[in-house]
C-alpha cells in the first residue's frame, strides 16, 4: 500500500533512522504511559513500542488503514492503541490519557504550536519531545533580551524546562520541507504540579496567561505602553521605579522571574487596576 504524504495534513515523513534513534534517547525515562501525535508510516513508532506500549493518535484515516495493518500484532495485544480523528478535538473534553504521561510526536508545522500549548496545559502531560519548525522551537526556549523571547517562551519556560536537543535537515523527511526543523523537550516543573495531578496554581496560571497576552500586545513598544491598557499607567510606572527597572524597557527585555514579579506586584493592588487580572 503506498501512501503519498498530504498537504492538507502537514505531512512530512521521518526517514532518517539516525534522527529516529535520537528521539528514543532523549525521551524522559519514566515508566509513565506514553502517546504519540502523528505516528506517520510508523517508523518511530516501531521504536517506540520497543521501549513501552504507544497511544498513538492520527487524524488521516488513510494512514490509519495501513497502520492497522502494520501492527495488527501489537493492536491485538493491545500494546499499541491507535486512535482515529484530531488530537485537538480530544484535547477539548479530556487528557490524552487517564493517567500521567510523556508526548512524543513529529509535528505538522501548521499546528505544532497550538498542540504544545494544549500539552502545557494538561497537567497529565509531564514531558514532551516533539520535533517542530526551527523557527517555532526557537519560540518556546528563547532566552531574555532576544527577538524570539516572546509570551510563548515566559510561559512554557514558567512551567517547565525548555530546550532544542538538536536540528534535523529537510532532507530527512520524505517529502523534504523548506525548512530546517528542530527537536524540542520540554519538561514540567515539579513545583507547578499538585499530587492530585493538577496545577497548584492553575487559575493563577491563567491569570498570568492574560497578564503576557497584554505585556506583548505589541512586542516593540515598551512594557509600560502596552500594560497601560490593561492597569493604570502611574500604578505601573511606580512598579517599574520600584524594581528599578528604566519605563522605556520592552517586554522581551525582561526575564520569566521578573514577568512574575512585576505580575504579583500588579495583582497585590488590584483596586489600582483597569480591569481585574
Amino acid at each position: 500500500m503506498k501512501i503519498e504524504a498530504k498537504k492538507k495534513f502537514g505531512q512530512n515523513f521521518l526517514k532518517d533512522s539516525s534522527v529516529l534513534d535520537k528521539i528514543i534517547q532523549s525521551m524522559s525515562k519514566s515508566e509513565r504511559n506514553l502517546v504519540e501525535i502523528g505516528p506517520g508510516l510508523g517508523d518511530l513508532t516501531q521504536k517506540l513500542l520497543e521501549v513501552k506500549p504507544v497511544v498513538a493518535y492520527e487524524v488521516d484515516s488513510e494512514l490509519c488503514i495501513y497502520l492497522r495493518e502494520k501492527f495488527s500484532k501489537e493492536i491485538e495485544s493491545k500494546r499499541l492503541v491507535l486512535v482515529e480523528g484530531d488530537v485537538l478535538n480530544t484535547f477539548k473534553d479530556r487528557s490524552l490519557s487517564s493517567r500521567p504521561y510523556d508526548l512524543v510526536a513529529n509535528l505538522p508545522y501548521y499546528v505544532a504550536t497550538t498542540i504544545i500549548l494544549k500539552a502545557l496545559n494538561d497537567p497529565l502531560c509531564r514531558s514532551m519531545v516533539v520535533m517542530i519548525q526551527k523557527e517555532v522551537a526557537k519560540k518556546f526556549s528563547a532566552v531574555c533580551k532576544t527577538k524570539e523571547f516572546t509570551s510563548l517562551a515566559i510561559l512554557a519556560q514558567s512551567i517547565a524546562k525548555s530546550e532544542i536537543l538538536f536540528d534535523v535537515l529537510p532532507e530527512s523527511f520524505e517529502p523534504s520541507p523548506k525548512v530546517i526543523s528542530s527537536v524540542l523537550k520540554i519538561e514540567k516543573k515539579r513545583d507547578f504540579l499538585g499530587e492530585d495531578g493538577v496545577f497548584e496554581k492553575e487559575v493563577e496560571l491563567r491569570m498570568f496567561e492574560k497578564y503576557l497576552k497584554y505585556s506583548f500586545k505589541a512586542p516593540r513598544k515598551t512594557w509600560l505602553k502596552n500594560i497601560s491598557s490593561f492597569v493604570d499607567k502611574e500604578f505601573a510606572k511606580e512598579i517599574l521605579e520600584k524594581f528599578r527597572y528604566p519605563t522605556t524597557i520592552r517586554p522581551h527585555e525582561i526575564s520569566v522571574s521578573s514577568h512574575h514579579l512585576l505580575f504579583k506586584e500588579l495583582r497585590n493592588e488590584d483596586g489600582r487596576e483597569k480591569r481585574s487580572c
